[in-house]
């Protein structure tokens, strides 16, 4: 165990993830482009499947559901009216739940999110999806900069291999370390997985 010290700690922000009695539960971004194709995803399988179980106790729970979406738009990746741009089947919306289409990383911006949120009288937020260096990390910076407190779900996101700079790649697993690790210092209580998640 490492003795370094965060940024939450050093504040006295508190360690704990979110309860499921207590907060809402953001869904950011699980779509099928991330499945296959050029954005697919390292882990995006054993992630959605931590997704399900998730959304499966929030609905247990009487959690506030909110499903993100990404819209860029007609033959984009992110294309809505396309197979590659629905919500996995896996954590589909039910009737009455949350879906807020955004066009920019966070589900913050250009949305009414936030509105929500307030209307439901939650500040916790739990949040899983992806990707975690891209959407997830803005989401969560976000909500930690409007006042929530966010808990991000690590098994439940998923990132991929990236160019660096000098031409090399940084690998899919150094970059989803290093994302959640960056919201960890500060930003998010990040939950290994699941379980750690209180009822």
């Amino acid at each position: 165990m490492s003795d370094l010290k965060t940024l939450r700690g050093l504040s006295g922000l508190s360690p704990e993830p979110a309860s499921l009695k207590k907060a809402a539960l953001i869904l950011i971004d699980i779509q099928n482009t991330y499945r296959d194709g050029v954005l697919r995803l390292t882990g995006v399988e054993p992630a959605i499947v931590q997704a399900k179980i998730l959304l499966r106790r929030a609905r247990e729970a009487e959690t506030p559901v909110f499903h993100i979406r990404h819209n860029a738009g007609p033959g984009s990746p992110y294309d809505l009216t396309a197979a590659s741009g629905q919500i996995s089947e896996e954590v589909a919306p039910l009737d009455g739940e949350a879906v807020i289409t955004k066009a920019f990383p966070s589900a913050f911006v250009g949305t009414d999110l936030e509105d929500r949120l307030k209307r439901a009288g939650v500040t916790d937020l739990i949040l899983a999806g992806f990707m975690t260096h891209m959407c997830v990390n803005s989401t969560a910076r976000s909500a930690f900069n409007l006042g929530f407190q966010p808990t991000v779900i690590a098994s439940a996101t998923a990132t991929r291999d990236l160019p660096a700079p000098d031409g090399s790649v940084v690998p899919a697993a150094q970059l989803q370390a290093a994302s959640l690790a960056a919201l960890g210092d500060l930003f998010a209580v990040v939950a290994q997985d699941v379980d750690a998640v209180r009822h």
